[in-house]
């Protein structure tokens, strides 16, 4: 079963505050699914993302 996580939990992930994470989903820059109102993650599809960011920064 994949793991849906909220913006709180993602903030905490990537230790970063939760108004770079709304940032980020405005710019479309991580993927993430919204339902209704709520911004959620698929962990699966972040540590894809940060896998491929990875690749893109070295």
């Amino acid at each position: 079963m994949k793991q849906i996580i909220t913006v709180n939990e993602l903030a905490s992930y990537l230790q970063v505050s939760t108004d770079s994470i709304y940032a980020m989903v405005r710019e479309k820059q991580i993927p993430h699914i919204r339902v209704r109102r709520r911004i959620l993650f698929s962990m699966d599809m972040i540590e894809e993302w940060m896998r491929s960011e990875a690749h893109l920064s070295v």
